[in-house]
């Protein structure tokens, strides 16, 4: 019996030089929230305390239990998941009927819409924003959830995203569908967005991540601390107008706490995430 050794390539010193360049961007990534969330289990003495010390000498849960207790951050948390959980649930629906038009649908003017839609990708959104609010004042959603929810109900990115992933969607399992006695809505809603999962999975952690970290529109829009989200009472908390701009234990806690949805979202949809991005040719 012969026993067959693999050898390993030699490590070449390119690719040595390229992984620790890649290593100390990952380090450079990755520190400063570790920093972030060892600080919210220390007092702010011991952050400010020298040496510095990474790891908390005395961990402590009253910089949590003071934002659920003490500042009531259940009423942002509450708008937070509204506005992000009505922005994912509209871009989902409309981005993938739009994509899906785009995509398998003939109609005059086709072209031409693909060439706007595309355009509008390249507007830094600060330029809408003065237009938009003055939209939504006329319209009488100041300080209103439609307000907070309306312009991102859809988005160039995935009317974009779904598109470019139903074009591989073969015709033929469509022309089948439609033999069967099948409609459009009920194509659509049974077939295609089944076969969807990978790039609605992708859409729906960068919607996720864009509404819930919203801070300018949501300030904007808001006319009272009723209508606040979590990025928006963590930031006036910070100021110094909030008297807390030195509580860094505090700032820390509170923005672990509104990563975390972030990151639960990211670890349930991870495989679905990288997924989507292999089979829709984004690099």
């Amino acid at each position: 019996m012969t026993v067959t050794r693999t050898h390993r390539p030699p490590l070449r010193w390119g690719n040595l030089l390229v992984m620790i360049v890649l290593s100390i961007g990952l380090a450079a990534t990755i520190l400063p929230f570790v920093w972030m969330v060892l600080g919210a289990f220390k007092t702010n003495a011991e952050i400010m305390a020298r040496p510095v010390t990474w790891w908390p000498e005395h961990p402590t849960l009253d910089n949590f239990t003071a934002w659920l207790f003490e500042f009531d951050i259940v009423r942002p948390f509450v708008n937070s998941v509204i506005l992000a959980g009505a922005t994912v649930a509209t871009t989902l629906l409309f981005s993938s009927m739009v994509g899906w038009a785009l995509a398998k649908m003939s109609f005059p003017g086709k072209n031409v819409i693909i060439v706007v839609v595309l355009s509008t990708m390249f507007v830094p959104g600060i330029v809408t924003l003065i237009p938009q609010f003055v939209l939504i004042a006329n319209l009488g959603m100041v300080n209103t959830y439609w307000g907070l929810i309306l312009p991102g109900m859809v988005g160039a990115f995935g009317v974009f995203l779904m598109r470019q992933f139903m074009l591989e969607i073969p015709d033929s399992l469509l022309d089948a569908a439609r033999i069967d006695g099948a409609g459009e809505f009920r194509t659509f809603f049974q077939i295609v967005l089944p076969l969807c999962k990978a790039p609605l999975a992708t859409l729906a952690i960068f919607t996720f991540m864009g509404s819930w970290n919203s801070f300018l529109w949501p300030l904007i829009i808001s006319q009272d601390d009723s209508m606040y989200t979590l990025p928006v009472s963590l930031a006036l908390f910070s100021s110094d107008a909030g008297g807390h701009g030195t509580e860094f234990g505090l700032q820390m806690a509170g923005s672990f706490l509104i990563v975390i949805p972030v990151l639960v979202l990211f670890i349930a949809m991870q495989k679905h995430f990288v997924q989507g991005i292999a089979m829709t040719g984004i690099k």
